[in-house]
């Protein structure tokens, strides 16, 4: 069986989120979803709409999502990797050689988000 990871927020769940995890769902057959947890986003200067267990819930529903264990640190990518053997490490392209360094533990794979859809956006928008 061949794993994937994944991390966000996922925040205002839209379709660029679906389209992501689709995709990466496709790089494997099983997929991890590491969510940030309320307290890490916090740290982070992110406040969330929903929190952690509302998120939660709402990537346990996404068919594509087969796991969803919660992200409390930067430094977890490399334990997580090594504790679910993880074949893929799966991120969106804004983050474009950043988790290099853990070529040597799997494969990275950067997809292209879904340029006309994010999170701040919606927010933006919503302000106006």
């Amino acid at each position: 069986m061949r794993k994937v990871i994944t991390y966000g927020t996922f925040d205002l769940l839209h379709y660029g989120h679906i389209n992501l995890l689709k995709r990466a769902k496709e790089q494997g057959d099983y997929l991890i979803v590491a969510l940030s947890t309320d307290e890490f986003n916090r740290g982070k200067g992110k406040e969330c709409y929903f929190s952690y267990e509302e998120r939660r819930k709402l990537l346990e529903a996404i068919r594509y999502v087969d796991l969803v264990i919660p992200e409390t640190c930067w430094e977890q990518k490399i334990s997580d990797v090594q504790e679910f053997k993880v074949d893929v490490f799966v991120m969106g392209d804004d983050w474009q050689g950043k988790f290099d360094f853990l070529q040597d533990l799997c494969q990275v794979v950067y997809l292209p988000r879904t340029p006309e859809i994010s999170t701040t956006q919606i927010k933006k928008d919503l302000e106006k």
